[in-house]
Order: C-alpha cells, then structure tokens, then sequence
C-alpha cells in the first residue's frame, strides 16, 4: 500500500476510533451489593489495608498488571522533536500493541516537558499506580540519564525501549542471519550506524554477547575517544579494536554485518559491494531505511532485514517489549538486566527453527512470541 493511501487511512481510523484503546472495568456492575463492594463502603478495607502494607497493591489493584508507556515527544519514530500531543497516538499504538501480543494492560502518557529532572520527578511520583515503566521516544544523551535515575529510584522495572527492545530484536536477528550464512556470530565484524538511544544499545548488548569487532559511527563518522558526549566517549573505550579512522566507507570494508538505526540513504549499492561475502544488511530506519533492500540485493547482500512490514525480516521492538513486560510482571521484577536481555534474544531467535535468508525473525503475529520473551525475564 502507498505511503499516501496508508497515511490517509490511518487518520480516517483514528479520527472514528477516537483513540486506540478503551478501559474497561474487570467486574460487572449490576446492582447496589456490587456497588458496595467495588466501591464505597467496601472499598475502604481495601485502602486501609494498603495504608499499611503497600507491598501487597500488586495484589489488590492494577498495579500488578498495568505497565505505564510514558514519552516527551522528543524523538519521536522518524519525526523527531513533535511534543506531547505528537507522541500521544504512538504510545496508544504501543498500549494496543500490549494487549493484543502479551494481554498486559498499559496506559499511554505524555509529559508535557523535556527536561529530565521534571521527567524523572512525575514519574516517581505517579509510579505507586504502575508495575512497570515503559519509556518511549525520548532522546539520546538525556534517555540514558533518566532510565538510570528511575532505576536506582524506583522498585519497579524501568526499560527505555527504544534503547533494549531493539538492541533484544536485533541480537535475536544476528544470531540468526549469521547461522544462515554460515558465520560465527563472535567473529562478525560489525558496523553500527547510529550512536544515540539505540546504536548505543545495540552495541552494548552485542558486547554482552561476545562480539569483539564492532565499529560504531555518527552523523561525524567513527567514535572516537575525542567526543564530548559521556555515551560516546565510553562506546570508544569499547569499540573500534582495529582502530579505523573515517567514515562509512572506511567502516564498511571487509565488514560482515550493517546495522542502520540512523537516517534514509545513506547506504549505496556499491558500499555492500566493499563488505565481506555474505554480508548481512539490516537497514532499520523508518519509513526510509538507510538503502532499500533492493539496492543491498544488488551489492551482494545475502541477509537484508528492515523496520518496515512490507519486506521480510522485520526486526522491530514490537516483538520484544509487550513480552518483556509481561514477565516482569507475572515474575515481579525489580529490574531488567542484562542477561534477561541475552536470553530474550536467544528465545526469539530459537523461535525460527531453519534461518533462511528470508526468515531469521518471526513475525509480530506469530504464536508464541511473547511467550518465549516472557520466559527470560526471571
């Protein structure tokens, strides 16, 4: 389907839905013993024991089920810096998202500031209603700062999705293009194109997995230690091992994987040309990816993977957070670490029996998704 005829169906939905999700009360109402019982007198038992052991909230209220979806609109999908009311219908898409995948319950919200104390200080202070804290579509450096701070501040799981949930889908995606073409995953020499929320994410956590040779890169080429940003400055210390110097080209040859999470063509037909055989080509960002996969076909690529649904091997944190999250929640988890993330990967990646050049991700609407996400975060 077009761009055009999509976006023009799109706000016809929305403006007869009127939102994309609904609450709806777990009980039935009929009459006054119900009433009494949800409600006013029969409530105040419920408080008053709260009053005195909080602990136990996640069993007598939402809190044991509902996950918050929270954004400023700072980075929001491919449109950037569109604010609150911007970023509105995209944490209702993840909320619907939620429940279909993973049958959690979330509730989008959208702060109106972007400075990260006042975010950190609303979220702490509505999080006694909340199991969990999905953060979306805020910026690089300041995503880092505020997903620590509410971390170290908080009893509950905080994960910034665009930070874990892809770095989780594109580990599971590399463990398996690399056994379709026959690769050591360990041994990929690998290029990272994008250093904020996710680039930086997906370093770190390909690291965690025994990845030794990863070059990252930004709109001002290779990192290097010479950078300001306190992010950056660390991805030199634990990057570029053979210490290339440049830009795109220079990373690029002999590579044996791209990952684009950065911006619209910037890749070129004869850029794969200069990468290893084989090479594996995940051009991630949305709706341009970095070079179509028609182009990447035609360099040589023989694993192509992008965010978007109309070609095959969509790697996109739809298939990570909704499952994510509902471990942490049936798990009661505090925090998310690190080898919860490896295991996620691996579950998703166990999910596709034969990786073929074609198939090295399931799909989002496949049984068993969010299960075998679910199962790793204990």
């Amino acid at each position: 389907m077009a761009k055009k005829a999509i976006a023009e169906k799109a706000l016809l939905l929305h403006k007869k839905l009127g939102g994309k999700i609904r609450i709806m009360p777990a009980i039935e109402v009929k009459d006054r013993t119900a009433l009494s019982l949800v409600y006013t007198p029969g409530v105040a038992a419920v408080s008053s024991l709260l009053a005195e052991n909080k602990k136990q909230a996640r069993d007598y209220t939402i809190k044991g089920k509902m996950i918050a979806v929270i954004s400023d609109g700072s980075a929001v999908l491919g449109l950037g810096n569109i604010g609150p009311y911007g970023a509105l219908p995209v944490m209702e898409g993840k909320c619907a998202l939620f429940k279909i995948f993973a049958g959690v319950d979330a509730f989008p919200i959208v702060l109106d500031t972007q400075e990260p104390e006042e975010i950190i200080e609303t979220i702490v202070r509505i999080a006694p209603a909340f199991g969990g804290i999905n953060l979306e579509d805020i910026a690089a450096p300041k995503c880092f700062y505020i997903e620590e701070e509410l971390k170290s501040r908080l009893d509950i799981p905080v994960m910034h999705d665009d930070q874990h949930g892809t770095a989780i889908a594109v580990l599971a995606a590399l463990i398996n293009a690399a056994k379709s073409v026959r690769k050591d995953l360990k041994k990929l020499k690998i290029v990272i194109s994008g250093a904020g929320a996710a680039g930086t994410a997906v370093a770190k956590l390909l690291l965690k997995s025994g990845v030794k040779d990863i070059i990252v890169l930004d709109s001002s080429g290779i990192i290097s230690g010479d950078r300001k940003e306190k992010h950056k400055k660390k991805l030199a210390r634990n990057t570029n091992p053979r210490k290339i110097s440049g830009g795109l080209r220079a990373a690029l040859c002999g590579a044996d994987a791209f990952v684009g999470v950065s911006g619209p063509g910037l890749l070129r037909t004869n850029d794969v040309r200069t990468m290893a055989p084989r090479a594996i080509v995940f051009a991630m960002a949305n709706p341009v990816p970095e070079i179509m996969p028609e182009e990447a076909v035609e360099g040589g690529a023989a694993v192509i993977g992008t965010g978007r649904s109309d070609y095959p091997n969509q790697i996109n944190n739809s298939l990570v957070f909704p499952g994510v999250f509902r471990g942490a929640l049936k798990n009661r988890i505090a925090k998310i670490t690190d080898e919860m993330k490896l295991r996620a990967a691996r579950n998703l990646a166990a999910l596709v029996k034969n990786p073929t050049s074609r198939k090295i991700v399931p799909g989002p609407f496949e049984k068993g998704v969010a299960e075998a996400v679910s199962r790793a975060i204990r």
